[in-house]
């Protein structure tokens, strides 16, 4: 299997050449070369698949709709763009020589371009006036502020308080009240559930992380601890920033009514509440993944599909949401819950014995009671 290609090799395509270290990052599974016999198809007219290609060495032959033919070399200033970006395809590209080419997912690709071009002024400027922008740009190219107009950014940026902490100092502390969210923009810390022998250390935070936010979602004590590991810098924000800044645009919350059009179009329901809960009665097909699990259960679902999320009163579902969406999942909030149904849709809705998954450790999913 050819190695994956480093960006320096691929600093000459347009518009790759805009991506900062940690987009490339995020793409080194795809920059594997995939080859091409001579005379080999590399996709026909018409197609469209969400792939965005770029020649990488060889020459391919594009036949347009009108039967004109292109030779496109490799090396050469055309070749530096993508193969027929337009879906449906407006050509057949067929390899003329033994070739290769680099195939990327078009949805991860535009996502990235996008980040990179609504943030890249803004952060010119903060680089312009001195600042360490490290922090800030890997906590923007979190999933979540795809959805983050750059004006909300700004306005974040300009209330958050930064803080001081020596190692072995508490941020959050579990069983607390919430009354803000935290960022890290320095130091290593990590999250805590438990103590003495039950302690148990659920992650190590990466610098730009976002941290505290579930507490204010849910409008539930901490469910964890975070400890600094070394001496570092967060940065706090207030309850009312975080929810009018950074909750509102984040959290898409669907009636139940655009929730069945989703399921129609393959959408799946998630049950965040307790599995006592959950087995007292849920929707038919629901996955029950408790929020205080959800983070740790993550890997069981599928990055393809897009999930409904639901709880009583809509809080926990919120939190669910906002966590999704760091982790760069699709996924709609039951607005206000189960409990602001009329009684006719919560009973066409919930059953109190049908099919129904529970999420397990190891990765496995099984049928419930």
């Amino acid at each position: 299997m050819s190695e994956p290609l480093n960006p320096e090799q691929l600093r000459s395509f347009t518009p790759l050449n805009v991506l900062s270290e940690q987009q490339w990052r995020e793409l080194r599974s795809q920059l594997v070369p995939q080859h091409l016999l001579a005379g080999q198809l590399l996709f026909r007219q018409g197609d469209q698949a969400r792939t965005t290609y770029y020649l990488l060495s060889g020459e391919l032959l594009l036949c347009g709709v009108d039967g004109q033919e292109e030779r496109l070399q490799a090396g050469t200033a055309v070749s530096c763009h993508p193969l027929s970006p337009s879906l449906p395809r407006l050509h057949e590209a067929r390899a003329l020589s033994d070739a290769s080419v680099l195939a990327l997912d078009s949805a991860t690709l535009g996502r990235l371009l996008t980040w990179r071009l609504a943030y890249q002024d803004l952060l010119l400027e903060l680089a312009g006036n001195g600042e360490d922008t490290e922090w800030l740009e890997r906590l923007l190219e979190n999933p979540l502020f795809t959805k983050v107009p750059p004006a909300n950014v700004r306005a974040m940026l300009e209330r958050l308080h930064p803080i001081d902490l020596p190692a072995d100092s508490r941020v959050l502390v579990e069983g607390e009240s919430g009354d803000c969210c935290y960022f890290l923009k320095s130091g290593r810390a990590e999250v805590i559930r438990g103590a003495d022998s039950a302690r148990q250390v659920l992650a190590e935070l990466e610098i730009g992380a976002c941290f505290g936010e579930e507490a204010l979602l849910s409008d539930q004590p901490r469910n964890a601890s975070v400890t600094m590991i070394e001496a570092g810098v967060v940065l706090r924000l207030d309850r009312q920033d975080f929810f009018s800044l950074l909750k509102a645009p984040v959290v898409d919350e669907v009636s139940f009514g655009e929730a069945a059009r989703l399921l129609g179009n393959g959408a799946q329901w998630l049950d965040v509440r307790l599995q006592d809960e959950y087995e007292r009665s849920h929707a038919q097909h629901s996955l029950n993944m408790p929020l205080q699990l959800l983070r740790l259960k993550t890997r069981l679902l599928d990055k393809g599909k897009t999930y409904l999320c639901y709880c009583d009163s809509g809080k926990r579902s919120a939190s669910a949401v906002f966590l999704l969406s760091q982790l760069g999942f699709s996924a709609y909030a039951l607005r206000d819950g189960l409990d602001a149904l009329p009684p006719i849709q919560r009973d066409a809705l919930l059953c109190e014995s049908g099919p129904g998954y529970l999420a397990r450790s190891g990765g496995r999913t099984e049928r419930s009671h």
